[in-house]
C-alpha cells in the first residue's frame, strides 16, 4: 500500500500509510428508504474565462457522474446547493443542467430525479417584494414542469429579504403549492449552509420556524411529497418528523447524523437526499440495501466510519463542504481535475484536505489507494508540499 507525507498541525508532515479498500457489494433497488444524492458539476478547467465570475462545466463529465449515481440505485437531487446553486451557478445554468439530467435519466427505467426551483434569478438585494417572490417561483416551476421535471422548492433568499411576517411566507408557498402539477420536496436550508437564509420562516429561533413550516405542510399535505431539513441537529429533525401529516416524508439533510435518522427508530426514520451521498455514493448504496434487506448491524457498520469523514467535510464554515465532494470525486477517478466552480477548490486548507484523505482511507471509500496517492501528492505539490 501507498505511503505519503501527510501535513499535521505544526506545519510538520507525517508519513501515511494507506489501507485497503473497502469492497461494497452492489445493492438491488428499490431501497426501502427513499435515497437522492444531491450531485457536484464538474468545472471545465480548460474553458477560457474568469473562474471567479463565469460558470464553465464540463458537461459531459457532470452528466458522467450521476449515471454514476443511478448505477448505484441512488436519486439525483439535481441543481441545489452542492451543484453550488447561488454560489456560483446561476438559473439559466441550473435549467439547462436540468434539461441535461432528466434526458440522461432516461436510460435508467425508474431513477430518480428532483430538480431544485428556486428564485435565484432575483437581485434579492433590491427591494424585492412577495409578488416579486412567487412570480419567480412560478416562472422556475413551470419551466421544470415543461421539462417532466419533479420540483424540489428551495429555500428562497429573496424571500427572506422581502417577509415581513411569518404569514408571508404562508402566503408564498400557499400560493405555490397551489399550482404545482404533482407533489414538491420542500427543502429548509439552515444558515450554516448559507447564511443568507437565516430567520428563514420568519423567525430565527429554529422551534417557532419549525411551527410555521408545519403549519405549511399541513395546509397542503397533498401538494407536498416531503420535507428535506438542513439545520444539522437530529433532535430538531426528528421533532418535526413527527408532527408532519402522515404521507409527507421527512428527508433527511442532516450530514452528521444521517445514519441513524435514517435507521429511525420505533416512531419512525428519515428518508434521505444528502449531499454526502454525492462522496460515499458506493457505501450509501450498499448500507441501504442491507437496511432493506433487515440487517441493520450491516447498515451501520458501512456507514458508522463514513460519518466522521462527512462531519469533516462539513464542518463549519459549512457552505464550503463542495470543495470536500470535489476532492472525494478527483481523488476516486470520477473527474481528471480538482477545480471547482467559483474556483471553490481553494476553499479548504491543506490541513483540511490532508485529514479528508485520512479519513476516507479510514472509511475504506478510496477505491484505488494508489491512484488516490498519487493525486492526494500532485495536490500537496501545488501547496508547496512535497509528499
Amino acid at each position: 500500500m501507498p505511503t505519503l507525507n501527510l501535513p499535521v498541525a505544526g506545519s510538520k508532515l507525517k508519513p501515511y500509510t494507506t489501507k485497503p479498500p473497502r469492497h461494497f457489494p452492489a445493492a438491488k433497488p428499490p431501497f426501502n428508504r427513499v435515497a437522492y444524492a444531491a450531485a457536484h458539476v464538474v468545472a471545465d478547467p480548460l474553458a477560457d474565462g474568469d473562474p471567479w465570475l463565469d460558470a464553465a462545466i464540463d458537461w459531459e463529465r457532470t452528466v458522467a457522474f450521476r449515471r454514476h449515481l443511478w448505477s448505484l440505485g441512488l436519486g439525483v437531487a439535481e441543481a441545489m446547493d452542492t451543484a453550488q446553486r447561488g454560489m456560483g451557478i446561476d438559473w439559466p445554468t441550473s435549467l439547462e443542467l436540468i434539461r441535461r439530467s432528466l434526458e440522461a435519466a432516461r436510460d435508467f427505467p425508474g431513477a430518480l430525479i428532483g430538480c431544485g426551483a428556486g428564485t435565484d434569478h432575483l437581485d434579492a438585494r433590491n427591494g424585492v417584494t412577495i409578488d416579486d417572490v412567487i412570480r419567480a417561483y412560478e416562472e422556475q416551476c413551470a419551466a421544470i414542469e415543461k421539462l417532466d421535471g419533479r420540483i424540489v422548492l428551495m429555500a428562497s433568499r429573496a424571500l427572506v429579504n422581502a417577509a415581513r411576517t411569518p404569514d408571508d411566507y404562508a402566503k408564498v408557498y400557499g400560493r405555490i403549492l397551489g399550482k404545482v402539477k404533482a407533489p414538491v420536496i420542500i427543502h429548509w436550508l439552515g444558515e450554516m449552509f448559507d447564511p443568507a437564509l437565516a430567520g428563514y420562516w420568519g423567525h430565527k429561533d429554529h422551534d417557532k420556524a419549525m411551527d410555521v413550516a408545519v403549519d405549511v405542510i399541513a395546509a397542503h399535505p397533498d401538494e407536498v411529497d416531503g420535507v428535506k431539513v438542513s439545520l444539522l441537529d437530529k433532535d430538531k429533525e426528528i421533532a418535526m418528523r413527527r408532527r408532519l401529516p402522515q404521507g409527507v416524508r421527512m428527508y433527511t439533510g442532516d450530514d452528521f447524523n444521517y445514519a441513524e435518522l435514517i435507521a429511525g427508530d420505533a416512531r419512525g426514520y428519515s428518508d434521505a437526499l444528502l449531499g454526502i451521498f454525492d462522496a460515499i455514493a458506493p457505501a450509501a448504496a450498499a448500507a441501504l440495501g442491507a437496511l432493506t434487506r433487515g440487517d441493520a448491524k450491516t447498515f451501520h457498520d458501512i456507514l458508522a466510519p463514513t460519518v466522521p469523514l462527512s462531519r469533516h467535510v462539513f464542518k463549519a464554515p459549512t457552505r464550503f463542504y463542495k470543495t470536500g465532494v470535489v476532492f472525494m470525486a478527483y481523488l476516486n477517478g470520477l473527474q481528471d481535475h480538482f477545480t471547482l466552480v467559483g474556483g471553490q477548490e481553494s476553499a479548504r486548507s491543506t490541513l483540511h484536505l490532508a485529514e479528508l484523505f485520512r479519513l476516507a482511507d479510514a472509511a475504506g471509500l478510496l477505491a484505488d489507494p494508489d491512484r488516490a496517492a498519487t493525486r492526494m501528492r500532485a495536490v500537496l505539490a501545488t501547496r508547496g508540499v512535497e509528499a
